[in-house]
């Protein structure tokens, strides 16, 4: 009896980790590189991850918000990727640098040409946009996630209040006030270059936190599996020598 409950303890055990583990995994995020000032222009990244061990990322669809239309977005060149900014007719023309504009930016597609994304990395997708809204605090991009055996993550679910955190949730870009002296941001111009001051320091954080989240989880799982290998192996063993005495 005493090594059949320390087998099942350890079934248990490791089931538990690896639960517990799984919340951990990354998921497309969009993050500025510096800030998001409403009213102004930012760069954001659009950050993913390869959450496969047995295919690599080839495509990423970037849906823009229609609530909140943006009418620039200037994404940046990418070695082995294409590119295609995707524009529609607004219902209401929104105005820019003091013209009206009557479309804006619904979608952003980028397609491998190589490899993509392989298993263990991940991959950045610079976008300059602008003019952010000034009346609301953040802005939601849905994103669809293509793996070379053609299996596609759809990141599009909605953090709802009071509910618990999405399965797959999408994309969310925090906007920050303007600064007191009236300023809301930068210009394209001058957001790409404030992009590149802090481009290796954003780089370098988001990045070391995703390898630390992610490794903490594999090791965790790991762990734990092998915990409750332990236990079943010792139960079976136990049973055999009560079966030979």
């Amino acid at each position: 009896m005493k090594a059949s409950r320390l087998a099942a303890v350890g079934a248990v055990a490791a089931a538990t980790v690896v639960v517990l583990s799984s919340p951990a995994l990354a998921h497309v995020s969009v993050q500025p590189e510096g800030t998001a000032a409403k009213g102004g222009y930012a760069v954001v990244d659009f950050k993913v991850p390869n959450e496969r061990d047995d295919a690599s990322t080839t495509k990423l669809e970037v849906t823009f918000p229609t609530d909140h239309p943006l009418a620039s977005a200037m994404p940046q060149p990418i070695s082995g990727w294409t590119v295609k900014v995707t524009k529609s007719k607004l219902d209401k023309p929104i105005e820019l640098h003091g013209e009206k504009i009557d479309e804006a930016v619904s979608k952003i597609t980028w397609t491998a040409t190589g490899k993509g994304v392989e298993p263990g990395y991940f991959q950045k997708f610079p976008v300059s946009v602008g003019t952010l809204p000034e009346d609301t605090d953040e802005l939601v991009f849905k994103a669809l996630q293509t793996y070379s055996n053609n299996e596609v993550v759809r990141w599009i679910e909605v953090q709802q209040d009071g509910q618990e955190k999405p399965e797959n949730p999408a994309p969310v870009l925090a906007l920050s006030a303007a600064s007191e002296d009236g300023h809301h941001g930068s210009s394209a111009e001058d957001g790409d270059d404030d992009a590149k001051a802090v481009k290796n320091t954003a780089a370098d954080t988001s990045g070391s936190a995703a390898d630390s989240s992610d490794t903490t989880a594999r090791v965790l799982g790991v762990v734990g599996i092998v915990v409750g290998l332990v236990g079943v192996a010792y139960g079976v063993l136990a049973g055999r020598r009560r079966t030979d005495a």
